[in-house]
């Protein structure tokens, strides 16, 4: 049977996640530390995941409004006032999501069709730029550079804006770069925004692990919150990946949009978990601190160690990945990836996987302990020597 001319053509020609093949190869190999994927070493917090078992206890096993449990997005709310001084509506304002991934996916196909240009700067996560095709519209890549630590310029912006342009995406602190944007940063983007009359959609899943500076919202920035989608959620701050939950906070009548695309795909997210998180956002400050404090140590013993062994890395200010130049060994980024991992089996995540400028870079995760981070280094350590022996 043919099974070709039964499959959508945007989803046949989509490429695989780039970042999963390196961590799929590694996990069939024994004896392999592996710094690929973003996923923190630290347990969730037993409190929160107590609240979690005792809402199953309790048979509280039922589907939730499609917006969520009030309680949570009014705790979502209070949190994003306390933590950015942004204010919204909990209940037109707000929608959990399976993960923040839903949010970005949902945000993009209620505000972007055929015709239309969204503009994504790169480096950045995988889902973004085939999302955006998947919903029908264009793609315009702007090439971040490492020399401006990877922060996106309003000068990139306005290089790449055509009539056609609708949507920027702002993925800060980003992954894989670590690079953050300031306050300062922002404005300047949002003079541009709002120059061209652009939405945008922010994701600030990592905003919490932001190290030395107090995190920006977007959305904060002056005129800019009622042109914003912020997608967030609690897999990064509060070591919840598993849990599969995320949020977005958004005009009302977007969000009314993304409600409705969510209602018919959805459903609704999983009960235990907006349990969980609600527990959470009441008395998980103090956690984000403690895990951002241990990120925190692990981000300036990396970048040591990578600098140390003359493979150029820039100190992120934010997220949990660093983003080394590898180009001083001759190889392309799948081969320099390709090679670590089988002589030495250390698996790292090669820089074209999140856009073509990432070419002569690595992503390297240090959501990883230091028993683990100091074993890949020395590891590495020993690659690169042997590469400068030959």
């Amino acid at each position: 049977m043919d099974y070709e001319r039964f499959l959508n053509s945007k989803i046949k020609s989509t490429k695989p996640s780039g970042i999963r093949k390196f961590f799929d190869i590694a996990n069939e190999m024994e004896n392999v530390i592996s710094l690929s994927i973003g996923e923190p070493d630290f347990k969730t917090p037993w409190h929160i995941r107590e609240t979690g078992i005792r809402s199953l206890e309790k048979g509280k096993t039922w589907y939730t409004p499609n917006r969520g449990l009030s309680n949570l997005r009014e705790e979502i709310c209070k949190y994003f006032d306390r933590r950015f001084s942004v204010k919204y509506n909990p209940d037109t304002e707000t929608l959990v999501t399976v993960g923040g991934s839903e949010a970005i996916d949902a945000a993009l196909r209620c505000l972007a069709e055929p015709g239309d240009e969204v503009l994504l700067p790169q480096p950045s996560f995988v889902c973004y730029e085939p999302l955006t095709v998947m919903a029908g519209a264009t793609p315009v890549i702007i090439e971040t550079k490492a020399e401006n630590d990877f922060r996106l310029t309003p000068e990139e912006i306005e290089e790449k804006v055509t009539d056609k342009t609708k949507l920027l995406i702002l993925p800060y602190p980003n992954n894989p770069t670590g690079a953050s944007m300031s306050r300062e940063d922002y404005e300047a983007v949002a003079k541009v925004v709002e120059k061209y009359d652009l939405m945008v959609i922010s994701d600030e899943i990592y905003a919490e692990l932001s190290y030395g500076t107090k995190p920006v919202s977007f959305a904060s920035v002056t005129g800019m919150r009622d042109r914003t989608i912020v997608v967030s959620g609690f897999s990064k701050a509060y070591a919840m990946t598993g849990w599969r939950l995320g949020y977005a906070l958004g005009p009302e009548p977007i969000i009314a949009q993304m409600t409705k695309l969510h209602q018919y795909g959805i459903m609704s997210a999983p009960t235990t978990a907006q349990y969980a998180a609600i527990e959470a956002l009441q008395n998980g400050d103090n956690d984000i601190v403690k895990m951002r404090e241990q990120y925190d140590m692990r981000r300036r013993l990396i970048v040591d160690g990578f600098n140390s062994m003359g493979l150029i890395c820039f100190e992120p200010k934010g997220a949990f990945y660093v983003f080394p130049c590898i180009k001083s060994t001759g190889m392309s980024s799948e081969e320099f990836a390709s090679n670590l991992l089988m002589s030495k089996h250390v698996a790292v995540v090669p820089g074209n996987a999140f856009g073509d400028c990432g070419e002569g870079f690595v992503r390297v995760s240090y959501s990883y302990s230091v028993q683990h981070i100091k074993e890949a280094l020395g590891r590495i350590r020993a690659f690169i020597n042997e590469l400068e022996q030959h």
